[in-house]
Order: structure tokens, then C-alpha cells, then sequence
């Protein structure tokens, strides 16, 4: 069963995690999780760009260390980057201590790009982690989840479901998940244009968090 919005009763019950942001404006935080990869980050960039929209991209270490002039680049346009592990962790199969030390190795290579953003934003991959990882993590971490998924990942999708579903769901506030990675490149490039079109003719802005 697909949610692609995050039920009432789940941020209910877990508060202390972001789930969307409180505004009075048409804002929206678009945010992409998995790379920074050349082949899919270069697009979103260029989407991101003909509306003057703004993201936060969520980043595996170890692609922050093959591709560090892209996360550059995602910096320098004004974007928010976050820490998603270094090797995109299921925190459920995981150690609590592999679990952070994971999440500090991605840390070095956030640091390396000396980003003059101090706040440290965390998404655990495919949302898991265990109740004793969320206890260490939220000490140094802001832990971001989100309020629409879009399962751009899921190559069953129809492109034009994976659209409508994203837009349907998307409200005033709402903190939306895409992926800048291989998997999701078939959706995304027929998603992201389309979506950012539509929200921009509403009169919505994509800020960061």
C-alpha cells in the first residue's frame, strides 16, 4: 500500500520529528533524497532554476565524495543540503552505534564544503531508524520527514499518477519528497517540471529549509 501522504495519526504520535512547516503563505519545501549524482542533481538544478526555486537536497556520504562539485554546485545555487548516511543506512538493521557513526562519516564530507549554514538536518533513509537511534540523533540532529511522499522511485508508477498524486496531496506547508538518484530519473524529469509549473502558476514559492 503506497501513502502518499503521510497519515494524520503517524505525526500525531511522533511530534518531535518535522514533518511539514507551520505557514501563512503558498510555501512549499521540495526535497530530494539519494544523490548528489551528475546525471539526475544537474537536471534538478536547471528545473529548480526556471522558477527560482529553492530545495533541500538530502545527501549520501559516499556520493558527496565521488561527486563534491556537484554538491557545490547545489550549495552555491542556494540550496539546503542535509545528511541522509553515508551509505543509506536502514537504520532497522543497523546498530545504533554503526547507525551514527554512519551519519557523522557523511558529516566530514557536508563539512568539507564549508556551507555557512550551521543547522543540521537529518532524514532517515526510507524513514526508519529504532527508538534508541532517534534518541541519540535528535541530540545533534533536526530530524526532517515529510508530508507527501511521491514514490517517484517506484518504476511501476505511471508518470502521469506519480504527477497527479504529488499535486493532489501537496498543501500549503507540505514538505515533499523526490530523489535526485538512477531509480527515480524516469519519474523525475517528467514530475519536477510539471509539478513546479503548476504550483508556480498558483502563486506558491519553494523555499528551503
Amino acid at each position: 500500500m503506497r501513502f502518499y501522504k503521510t497519515p494524520g495519526i503517524v505525526s500525531a504520535l511522533l511530534p518531535a520529528l518535522t514533518w511539514r512547516r507551520p505557514v501563512t503563505e503558498n510555501i512549499i519545501y521540495l526535497t530530494f533524497d539519494d544523490g548528489p549524482i551528475p546525471e539526475v542533481t544537474e537536471f534538478v538544478l536547471h528545473a529548480l532554476a526556471r522558477y527560482n526555486a529553492h530545495a533541500t537536497f538530502f545527501c549520501v556520504g559516499e556520493n558527496l565524495f565521488k561527486y563534491p562539485d556537484i554538491a557545490q554546485k547545489v550549495a552555491a545555487a542556494g540550496h539546503s543540503l542535509g545528511n541522509h548516511t553515508y551509505n543509506h543506512l536502514k537504520g532497522w538493521k543497523t546498530t545504533t552505534v554503526e547507525y551514527f557513526e554512519n551519519i557523522k562519516k557523511c558529516d566530514k564530507e557536508l563539512d568539507k564544503l564549508k556551507l555557512s549554514s550551521a543547522a543540521r538536518l537529518f532524514r532517515p533513509p526510507h524513514g526508519r531508524f529504532t527508538c534508541q537511534q532517534y534518541h541519540l540523533i535528535k541530540t545533534k540532529y533536526q530530524i526532517i520527514m515529510w508530508e507527501v511522499l511521491t514514490y517517484d522511485f517506484d518504476a511501476q508508477l505511471t508518470l502521469e499518477v506519480c504527477l497527479n498524486k504529488a499535486i493532489s496531496n501537496t498543501k500549503p506547508g507540505s514538505i515533499v519528497v523526490l530523489h535526485d538518484s538512477l531509480k527515480a530519473r524516469r519519474n523525475l524529469e517528467y514530475v519536477l517540471p510539471r509539478y513546479l509549473a503548476h504550483f508556480s502558476g498558483l502563486g506558491f514559492q519553494f523555499k528551503a529549509l
